[in-house]
């Protein structure tokens, strides 16, 4: 018997080996990176370019839509996230050749990454303020026996609208063609996650709204009500199914913060006006409560950072400081300790706070940690 079973083990272990199905199978791709050459540091340039590349394979492998140097520009941070972010997911990497112009070097890399650890690092840098927005809607009526979706209609473009009003980064799932409604439905009904997982790792979200908007002509225009009287228009009751998954940022477990279902009703000459309205009236009625409860989890990750400012000269340029600290989207409180000394109440990843400081053009990102940001002041 144990040696039907050590054959067994081994065949196995064989057949594993040679149709490549390894747990943690590399995926091979060539990327490439580009930095500019600062006071003739053609070594240092190498050497940004090198670690934007490996970057640039990590978002390859992992799928992401939304690219994450949009975000990251400044040298000192790639490479700090390269190496605390993404230590052990580039597992080899070989230059393929480089080129040199007048003020930038190029560098192209054949890289072998991880991607279920690409997938890892990547959502490090997702946003809690990001919010990734995906509600199909079925239109009234089939086509041959085949169910029709709109992926943008009327609701899904008003709840862009106010969550874009609030400063939200919202993303517009729909037109990225990233997930269907035939996934979101199955979501919905099965409690399944790995379409939303798969949207927050594409789109570097926290916060996905999601959810599938069906029709019920209720009376049509013309049929009998009674009493001899005939119905004058159309009657459609508009049903949104809803969920609002956030990924915990201390545990990367997927949460659902709410889900709910709601109704509306509609009445016009055709069918299709008769949703129409029932959807005006669904997005009046529910847009609010959306917009509460992400602000309420985005209240509710707010985290204390420590920025220390080197080369404040006095008292005044410290007062100016905090109120440039104070403007920056998301701060939520900045208290003064001392000369250059800051704490500063934001919910993001200080990587996004740090670079936001870089581009006011008087800061140059000496370190950042997820607590703390040392810059040097000019």
């Amino acid at each position: 018997m144990k040696r039907i079973i050590i054959v067994m083990i081994t065949l196995l272990f064989v057949f594993i080996q040679s149709t490549g199905l390894g747990i943690c199978e590399e995926k091979c791709v060539e990327a490439t990176g580009e930095a500019a050459i600062v006071a003739g540091d053609i070594s240092g340039a190498k050497m940004e370019a090198t670690a934007r590349a490996k970057w640039a394979a990590i978002e390859q492998v992992a799928g992401t839509e939304v690219k994450a140097q949009s975000f990251i520009q400044d040298f000192a941070l790639v490479e700090d996230v390269v190496k605390t972010q993404a230590q052990g997911v580039v597992k080899s990497y070989k230059t393929l050749g480089h080129k040199i112009n007048q003020d930038a070097v190029s560098v192209k890399i054949r890289a072998c990454v991880e991607p279920t650890l690409a997938r890892d690092a990547v959502s490090f840098l997702a946003l809690n303020s990001s919010v990734a927005v995906f509600i199909p809607a079925r239109k009234p009526g089939r086509t041959r026996g085949v169910d029709e979706y709109e992926e943008t209609n009327l609701f899904s473009e008003r709840l862009i609208e106010k969550l874009t009003d609030q400063d939200y980064t919202v993303i517009d799932v729909a037109p990225t063609q990233a997930v269907d409604a035939a996934e979101i439905e199955k979501a919905l009904k099965g409690g399944s996650t790995l379409a939303v997982r798969s949207m927050m790792y594409k789109f570097l979200s926290n916060v996905i709204v999601i959810g599938k908007i069906d029709y019920t002509i209720s009376t049509r225009k013309g049929e009998d009500i009674g009493y001899g009287l005939s119905m004058p228009f159309n009657a459609v009751t508009v049903r949104l199914t809803y969920r609002i998954v956030t990924k915990n940022p201390k545990t990367g477990n997927m949460e659902i913060l709410t889900a709910g279902t709601e109704q509306a009703k509609g009445l016009a000459n055709n069918a299709e006006d008769a949703a129409e309205q029932g959807l005006e009236e669904l997005a009046e009625r529910l847009t609010p409560d959306i917009l509460d409860k992400v602000a309420k989890y985005i209240q509710g990750n707010v985290r204390k950072v420590s920025i220390k400012i080197n080369g404040v000269p006095d008292l005044d340029t410290n007062m100016e400081i905090r109120e440039t600290l104070q403007g920056i989207v998301w701060v939520s409180d900045v208290e003064a300790k001392r000369i250059g000394d800051f704490v500063v109440g934001y919910p993001e990843n200080p990587v996004y706070l740090a670079n936001s400081l870089r581009q006011k053009g008087r800061f140059t990102v000496v370190n950042f940690s997820p607590y703390s940001i040392t810059l040097d002041y000019r």
